[in-house]
C-alpha cells in the first residue's frame, strides 16, 4: 500500500523488481503470463492487458501461449473503453466481484488498458495500480524491439509494405509535457503511402515536420523514409529550418530522379516563449487554433516542394497559452464522402473546436481520424495526415514576453 508521506510500500517495491527480474529472460509472449501472476501482489484475482488496435477502434486482449482466447472490446460505449479515452482509472462492483480498468500509458502515448479482478471487499491501493500498469506499459514498449507478438495482436486487417515500412520509422504518436503536446492521427493506417512525420524536442526546442511523398505504395513510402530521414539528420546536426529543409531536398535530389519530390512543412517552436517559426514546401500551410476558433491560416508562402527547389522563407508566429497548430495533408481535405463532397478544411477545424475544451489531444485526433475515414465513400484515394501542437506556457509566466 502506499504510505502516508506518499512513498511506495516495500511490498509494492518487492512487486515491481520481481517482475522486472523475471521480464528479463522472457519472450514477449511471456509477458501476459507475468503481468497475470504478479498482479496478484496487488490482491488481485487475475490480470488481462488489452492493447489498442492501429485503428484505435478496439482494445485487444492478450493471452500467452495456450491461454484461452478472449473478446476485444469497443473503445466508444464501453466501460475499458472510457478508461483509454479519458485516462482515469474505472473501478466497477459487479456482485462478488470487483474489475478496476487501468490506463497503460508510456509517457503520454496510450498503449491500451489493464484489467484487473478482484473478490468484491478485497483493497487495493490505485496508485499501486497506476504504478504496476506504468511498468506494463514499459515492458510493452521494450519488450516489443524483440518480437512480433504486440505488434500482430494490435493489426485487425491487412499492413501493406509500405504500412510497414513507415510504422518503423515514425515516433510515437503523443508526446506531451506541461507546457507542450504533440498529437497525430493517421488514415488509413494498414495502407500508408507516402505520408509521414516526425519530432524532436529537447529542454528548449521542438522540432516537428511533416512529409506528403508524391505516388502510392512503397515508391511513396521510399520517398518518404528518405525525407525523415535526412530531416533527423539535419537536425542531429544542428542545423536551423533553411539547412534543414535544404538537406532534405538534397537527400531526394541525390537518390531519386529529377520528377520525384516530396511536400512538407518544417517547424521549431521555442517552448519557453512561444515563438514558433517554419517553413513550407509546396504543402498546405498550418491553421492556428485560439479559444477554440481559427484566427489564421499561416499561408505567408508555401515554397517549391523538396527535391524541386527551395521551400519557402521562414516565418514565424507568437502563440498564445492554450493555441494550437494544425498540420495537416491534402489527402484530409480531398477526402470524399459518396455524394462527391470533400471533408475539406472547414469541417477539419471544425471537428477539432468542438473537442478543444473536451477532449486531450491524443482523443482529439483519434475522434478526427474516425471522421475522416467514415466521411470518404470507399477506400481512401490517398494518405490523410494530421498533427496538432498544443502550446501551454505554463514556462512562459516566468518570463517577460
Amino acid at each position: 500500500m502506499m504510505r502516508h508521506d506518499g512513498l511506495v510500500s516495500d511490498a509494492f517495491n518487492n512487486l515491481t523488481e520481481a517482475l522486472l527480474a523475471a521480464a528479463h529472460l522472457v519472450v514477449p509472449d511471456a509477458i501476459p503470463g507475468l503481468i497475470d501472476r504478479h498482479a496478484k501482489g496487488l490482491g488481485a484475482d487475475s490480470a488481462v492487458l488489452y492493447l489498442v488496435d492501429l485503428d484505435q477502434c478496439a482494445l485487444v486482449p492478450l493471452s500467452g501461449p495456450g491461454g484461452s482466447p478472449l473478446q476485444e472490446v469497443e473503445i466508444d460505449r464501453t466501460l475499458p473503453g472510457r478508461c483509454y479515452r479519458s485516462l482515469d482509472v474505472v473501478d466497477t462492483l459487479d456482485g462478488a466481484n470487483r474489475t478496476v480498468w487501468v490506463p497503460v500509458v508510456d509517457g503520454t502515448e496510450r498503449l491500451g488498458v489493464l484489467q484487473l479482478m478482484f473478490t468484491a471487499g478485497a483493497q487495493g491501493d490505485p496508485d499501486e495500480m497506476r504504478g504496476f500498469s506504468g511498468l506494463v506499459a514499459q515492458l510493452v514498449m521494450t519488450k516489443g524491439s524483440y518480437g512480433d507478438f504486440f505488434q500482430v495482436a494490435r493489426r485487425r486487417k491487412d499492413v501493406t509494405v509500405a504500412a510497414e515500412l513507415l510504422w518503423q520509422l515514425l515516433p510515437p504518436l503523443t508526446f506531451g509535457t506541461e507546457d507542450l503536446a504533440i498529437a497525430a492521427c493517421f488514415v488509413p493506417t494498414g495502407d500508408l503511402g507516402g505520408d509521414a512525420f516526425d519530432y524532436g524536442v529537447d529542454a528548449r526546442r521542438a522540432q516537428i515536420a511533416v512529409f506528403d511523398a508524391m505516388g502510392h505504395g512503397l515508391d511513396a513510402g521510399l520517398l518518404a523514409t528518405t525525407a525523415v530521414a535526412g530531416y533527423r539528420n539535419s537536425r542531429r546536426k544542428g542545423f536551423q529550418l533553411p539547412e534543414m529543409a535544404q538537406y532534405v531536398g538534397d537527400a531526394i535530389r541525390c537518390h531519386f530522379e529529377d520528377s520525384r519530390f516530396v511536400t512538407g512543412i518544417l517547424i521549431s517552436l521555442d517552448i519557453a516563449t512561444g515563438r514558433m517559426s517554419w517553413c513550407v514546401a509546396g504543402h498546405p500551410p498550418p491553421l492556428l487554433l485560439r479559444q477554440g476558433r481559427v484566427v489564421k491560416h499561416l499561408e505567408l508562402g508555401v515554397g517549391l516542394p523538396f527535391g524541386v527547389g527551395p521551400a519557402s522563407q521562414v516565418f514565424t508566429e507568437q502563440l498564445e497559452p492554450g493555441d494550437r497548430v494544425l498540420l495537416y495533408t491534402d489527402g484530409v481535405t480531398e477526402a470524399r464522402g459518396p455524394s462527391g463532397d470533400v471533408f475539406g478544411t472547414d469541417q477539419l477545424v471544425n471537428l477539432v473546436s468542438r473537442t478543444a475544451g473536451d477532449d486531450p489531444p491524443p482523443e482529439t485526433m483519434r475522434r478526427l481520424m474516425h471522421a475522416i475515414e467514415h466521411h470518404n465513400d470507399g477506400p481512401m484515394r490517398d494518405d490523410a495526415t494530421v498533427v496538432m501542437i498544443e502550446w501551454q506556457g505554463v514556462a512562459s509566466s516566468q518570463l517577460k514576453v
